[in-house]
């Protein structure tokens, strides 16, 4: 029996393969939910229902997570054909490339307020729609990055973002714990995304931080994946309001030792 045998999980977010929200769509399939996915319109045909398909996923909407309407078009869609959701996945991001590089002083109020919107204000619009159909046990998840907590280079507005999202994380897990709804966050290491390549000197942090992180590796989409897996399942019952670091142990540096080698 799978750890999540009888869920029924809603991601957003998932763009191709090599998308965080996809490793975590895998993982709770391969411990039995049920998945379906939302995504904006332009992916959904090439990228998105071939993806389903592989996990015998027949629920495949768009959306645009800066519309209301579009939101309580899928939510009602799911509880047309899926009745009750229990496990939401907020897996989006986005700001303009031009603010993911230089300095963070010439972020525009335009580019500012689209980054808090589609990071981080969706996933409170994402949990009020879906609050009716989630019942007690039901969890919500969303991905967060280092760069919401010390400055990371060419981050910029995005960190602002995270740790808007991470704020919202915790006071969404006061509003729904009496409803017995979690909500968590998974902070994961640097990943080759289609979001990651739009920030300035990407490839060059990831190369590096094999380098500087204790476990002196990479993280994958399983890393990922499995994480999710314990927080929204039973055996992260009594976990909620919490950012989980799935980075090698990046977040516990200080001053790096790059290039040490304490293994015997």
């Amino acid at each position: 029996m799978g750890l999540l045998d009888g869920r029924k999980a809603l991601i957003f977010g998932v763009a191709n393969d090599h998308s965080i929200g996809w490793g975590i769509a895998r993982a709770l399939r391969a411990h039995g939910a049920t998945v379906g996915f939302s995504s904006v319109e332009s992916l959904i045909e090439k990228r998105v229902k071939p993806l389903a398909a592989r996990l015998d996923s027949d629920f495949v909407e768009p959306c645009d997570v800066q519309d209301d309407a579009q939101i309580e078009r899928v939510f009602q869609l799911w509880r047309q054909r899926h009745g009750q959701l229990d496990i939401l996945v907020h897996a989006l991001a986005f700001a303009r490339r031009e603010d993911l590089e230089g300095a963070f002083l010439d972020t525009s109020r335009e580019g500012f307020a689209l980054a808090l919107d589609v990071s981080a204000y969706s996933l409170v619009a994402l949990a009020r729609h879906a609050r009716p159909i989630m019942a007690p046990g039901a969890s919500i998840l969303t991905l967060s990055y280092y760069g919401s907590e010390k400055v990371v280079a060419n981050y910029n507005v995005m960190g602002v973002a995270k740790a808007a999202l991470e704020a919202s994380v915790r006071y969404l897990a006061a509003d729904l714990g009496p409803r017995g709804v979690r909500v968590n966050a998974i902070s994961a290491g640097p990943v080759r995304t289609l979001a990651a390549s739009g920030i300035a000197g990407f490839k060059d942090l990831y190369g590096r931080f094999r380098d500087i992180s204790p476990l002196r590796r990479n993280i994958t989409l399983d890393d990922v994946g499995g994480a999710a897996v314990y927080l929204v399942s039973d055996l992260g019952g009594a976990v909620t309001g919490e950012v989980l670091h799935v980075d090698a142990g990046f977040n516990i540096l200080g001053v790096s030792a790059e290039g040490a080698d304490a293994r015997p």
